[in-house]
């Protein structure tokens, strides 16, 4: 079998570079072995998204009456929530089946390992071994939880993300370690499901990447939730002999024992390199990140790698990019890298939270003069109609030539809103081309606007 190109992990790096190859006239293979769309849309980014609509379906149901709707009690039925789930995932799944047939790439089940001669040796489930040939291999094996030393997982009372999202009833207590985004939406949809819920985190703020504003007002929106906010904390041990976890924390005052059912493994990802014949080829690594230059050409001509085996954020989206900027590189188009410092990052807990560029703390460390404008959901007509004036817009320019340096979301839908800020810092907007676009009355967006003109001193309804 020979091909033009050959994709190992069909996530949303592999999916998406396999077809955008097949665009340009390549003959494409994708090499898979377990679900087509890789962890995100079988066990990360989709069913997740399912899992807490769920969630904040139920917490509408908790307060309805706040709308003027009386409703008798409604009951969360957990295997129902997360077959549901299950049941989005298999669709996406399926979505992707129907993308490759309609582009015409061969998708090839069974598990690839890079050999010299740029071949791929694929073993399938059956254990049949034979070679593929491509002129370009990229690989985009993706990631899968990280194991700690001091709380392995065992897959029952020590889970990660995987297990979080199918286990067989709902737990009634839970800690979980790492507050990054796996972790603080597993908080939030565990908490309003009913759980009792204890969130550790080493550093000294939950979502420790974000804007320390954002950080302080989701621990407040956490702890009003019920949800046990631990910062500045470490989990030393978990004992698992008994029934439930008996889980050690150290903390600034000292040592406690938390006794839960489960303990959810949220410290970060680890990239898939391993038995893929990286060092058989040659291709060299640091740190446990394939390296690459702007377009993922590894040191080896002909062998790409893109996603969460490269530096780089670990997000769906930036995957994607990867692969098409790298298809069109090999296709010999004009290509410009891409700027890692204008990626959006969200996380979908309730609130929600997105940002882009940098935080006030870092525009301040790299010594630019800055203006800051926040605007408050509180001040908003249509958060306040729709019951979310929780959290609130923060954005940061140059106060020399105006750069937008960056912007802060959290609240509801947030996530829908930060494409603006991506695209303006892309053009190179102006905070008062901002001001003098004109944003829709009422919507949850006039909030950048408001929070712009509030940063050149020019808001009005503060």
């Amino acid at each position: 079998m020979n091909y033009d190109l050959v994709v190992i992990g069909s996530g949303p790096g592999g999916y998406v570079a396999a077809i955008r190859a097949s665009q340009l006239g390549m003959k494409v293979a994708v090499v898979e072995k377990e679900s087509l769309g890789g962890v995100c849309l079988n066990w990360g980014c989709i069913p997740t998204k399912a899992l807490l609509k769920s969630a904040q379906v139920f917490e509408y149901l908790k307060h309805a009456a706040d709308y003027g709707i009386t409703v008798t009690e409604g009951k969360a039925d957990f295997n129902a929530v997360v077959k549901r789930s299950r049941g989005v995932a298999d669709g996406m799944s399926k979505g992707i089946q129907f993308l490759f047939k309609k582009n015409k790439i061969d998708v090839i089940s069974g598990y690839g390992k890079l050999k010299p001669g740029k071949k791929i040796e694929l073993t399938t489930a059956d254990g049949k071994v034979s070679l593929i040939e491509a002129n370009h291999i990229m690989l985009a094996t993706g990631s899968r939880s990280r194991n700690l030393p001091n709380m392995p997982q065992d897959g029952k009372k020590i889970i990660g993300y995987r297990e979080a999202m199918v286990l067989p009833e709902m737990p009634k207590s839970m800690v979980i370690v790492g507050s990054g985004a796996i972790g603080c939406e597993f908080a939030y949809f565990y908490s309003a499901m009913g759980t009792k819920v204890t969130l550790v985190e080493f550093m000294p703020n939950i979502v420790p990447v974000e804007d320390d504003d954002i950080s302080k007002q989701l621990e407040k929106s956490f702890k009003k939730m019920g949800i046990n906010v631990m910062t500045s904390s470490s989990v030393e041990s978990v004992d698992t002999a008994g029934n439930g976890c008996k889980v050690k924390v150290k903390t600034g005052k000292g040592e406690e024992v938390i006794d839960c059912d489960i303990v959810l493994s949220a410290a970060g990802v680890v990239s898939n390199l391993e038995n893929i014949g990286l060092e058989e080829v040659g291709v060299i690594t640091d740190k446990g990140k394939v390296l690459i230059n702007d377009f993922y050409q590894t040191n080896i001509p002909g062998i790409y790698a893109i996603g969460d085996i490269v530096k780089g954020p670990a997000l769906a989206h930036v995957a994607s990019a990867e692969g098409i900027c790298c298809v069109e590189k090999i296709a010999g188009m004009h290509v410009e890298p891409i700027n890692y410092g204008n990626i959006p990052g969200c996380t979908y807990c309730s609130p929600e939270i997105a940002s882009v560029g940098m935080t006030e703390k870092a525009a301040k460390e790299a010594g630019y003069e800055i203006k800051v404008g926040k605007f408050p959901f509180s001040a908003s007509g249509k958060a306040q109609a729709g019951g979310t004036s929780e959290g609130f817009v923060k954005v940061i320019f140059d106060a020399k030539y105006g750069e937008w340096l960056g912007a802060h979301f959290i609240g509801a839908n947030v996530t829908e809103m930060i494409s603006e800020v991506v695209v303006a810092r892309n053009l190179e907007t102006t905070g008062h081309e901002i001001i003098k676009s004109i944003h829709p009355h009422p919507t949850m967006s006039e909030a950048v606007m408001e929070a712009v003109a509030m940063a050149y001193g020019e808001v009005i309804h503060l």
